[in-house]
């Protein structure tokens, strides 16, 4: 039996987007995210639903506007996780994001490529991305397709990722390089000489 698009896509295959319905739930879904991305800023009952509709399944994630995607729901946001200001996903392939991880502005991720033949350059081909839990994602970082981030690593802004980075490591660069581990004092300092315990992060609401 001939393969359908998605197959191929789920199998790292070359496939063309432009039939069996693709083309349509790309449409549904630049749809939610116009409304998604004109929402008044006040209304977040309504943006917390909005990301569910966008990622398919109710999600504790935070994704702050304008956020752009192909599909969405092809991404999977763990609970807790924060995305900033104008980032994009190009969901083709699967999008997988755990916990507690924090995306910085303009963060790019691709799952997808083309062939270098020119002639076979309007074809694609995709590869899953996946991010571990706790991990910091800096702001213009571009994450490339098939790439693995370990859970904790920080990856430095304008970083450009080409190949998976180990967990609990910092990493930065065009191509990005693991730079060195965590190390106990990053666990107890923020800045050097400024420690965890110096901060009582109290914070008053106005009006109170």
């Amino acid at each position: 039996m001939k393969e359908t698009m998605r197959q191929r896509i789920a199998a790292g295959k070359l496939f063309t987007d432009y039939c069996e319905g693709l083309p349509e739930d790309r449409l549904a879904a630049k749809r939610r995210m116009k409304r998604f991305n004109e929402l008044d800023p006040g209304d977040t009952k309504g943006r917390a639903a909005l990301i569910g509709e966008i990622l398919g399944a109710p999600s504790d994630a935070w994704i702050e506007p304008p956020f752009y995607f192909c599909y969405g729901t092809n991404i999977t946001l763990g609970a807790g996780t924060y995305i900033n200001v104008n980032c994009s996903f190009i969901d083709d392939g699967r999008i997988t994001i755990g916990k507690r991880v924090m995306f910085g502005p303009s963060v790019n991720i691709a799952t997808v490529s083309h062939p270098i033949n020119p002639a076979m350059r309007g074809f694609m081909f995709a590869d899953p991305v996946a991010i571990g839990d706790d991990c910091w994602i800096g702001a213009n970082v571009t994450i490339c397709p098939g790439v693995t981030i370990g859970e904790g690593t920080t990856i430095g802004a304008g970083s450009v990722v080409t190949h998976d980075i180990p967990a609990h490591v910092v990493a930065v660069g065009v191509p990005c390089r693991v730079l060195r581990e965590i190390n106990e004092r990053d666990m107890a300092e923020y800045r050097p000489g400024m420690t965890f315990a110096d901060d009582e992060l109290v914070c008053e609401t106005r009006g109170k």
